[in-house]
């Protein structure tokens, strides 16, 4: 494992492959880790590619440099942590890949600086960019039910349960939101420890109060907040995975995110994969990132 001090974090990352090939980061999200993509690492880094994978904000061994940051899990952080690592590493433009937190993170740089994005690859929800101002809008009963955690975690006993509960919460939540992946012990302790970090219930409980206005953010990313409330385009080529099983964001029928990729666009629905698609079928995470990289 590696670690770099990127913007306001100690990020630290696993790196594989050739230094000198193509640039591939892949972002994991709630409630997983880095781990989320070994099996997709080993294989990309065997055809050259070079992978880094980071741990986000509050997860694993990653770390903030100063006790005085607000403990943030807002949208705009994330990206900005992710524009941070690629400075920090001189990566001028990169392949990203990203679901649930990695995902936003991916597609908000994919948005306000597409020249430093080569390509996207985003899973389960396709335009992963949160529409804020609109979060009060009420959803379908059926789609409300798979919110419970978010609601959860707008409560003390909420952020009581998870800080004493975090490894049989999130244990849950896999089982819920990927019915299918029978995963072992040994899977689930690998990731396991990452919730141990300090930092992760104030940053879990600020991204679930944020996203629907419930509190405020750190005013150091109003800025890109205020340009993400636009709902920008993205017009990188980019590649939407879907896990047809997905317990929590399952796709639908009509894809109604097309609207906002503007370039080269594939959505690609994938059989028997739940939430965690990377960890889940990383063959299909591979082949949609060897597609990307033979479009340049």
């Amino acid at each position: 494992m590696k670690s770099i001090k990127a913007g306001c974090l100690e990020i630290h990352y696993h790196e594989t492959g050739p230094e000198a090939g193509d640039p591939v980061i892949l972002l994991h999200g709630f409630p997983y880790d880095a781990h989320a993509y070994d099996a997709v690492s080993t294989d990309l880094a065997a055809r050259g590619f070079r992978c880094l994978v980071p741990y986000l904000r509050g997860y694993g061994p990653t770390r903030f440099r100063s006790s005085e940051t607000m403990r943030s899990g807002q949208q705009a952080a994330l990206g900005a942590d992710l524009l941070a690592f690629m400075d920090a590493l001189a990566i001028r433009s990169a392949f990203l890949g990203g679901y649930d937190w990695g995902g936003r993170a991916a597609c908000i740089v994919a948005a306000l600086w597409p020249e430093r994005v080569r390509g996207l690859i985003s899973c389960g929800q396709g335009y992963n960019i949160q529409d804020i101002a609109n979060a009060w809008r009420p959803a379908p009963p059926v789609e409300e039910a798979r919110y419970w955690y978010m609601y959860y975690f707008h409560t003390e006993r909420g952020r009581v349960g998870l800080t004493q509960n975090r490894h049989d919460l999130c244990r849950h939540i896999w089982s819920l939101w990927s019915p299918g992946w029978r995963f072992s012990d040994v899977t689930w302790g690998a990731t396991a420890p990452s919730f141990d970090n300090p930092d992760f219930v104030e940053i879990v409980l600020h991204s679930y109060r944020h996203r629907f206005g419930g509190v405020s953010g750190d005013p150091s990313y109003d800025r890109i907040e205020a340009l993400l409330a636009a709902q920008p385009d993205i017009t990188v080529p980019c590649i939407v995975l879907q896990g047809q099983d997905d317990g929590v964001d399952p796709p639908a029928d009509d894809d109604l995110d097309c609207k906002h990729f503007t370039g080269f666009y594939e959505r690609r629905l994938i059989n028997g994969v739940g939430h965690n698609l990377p960890q889940e079928a990383p063959t299909a995470f591979v082949a949609a990132m060897l597609t990307l990289a033979g479009a340049q």
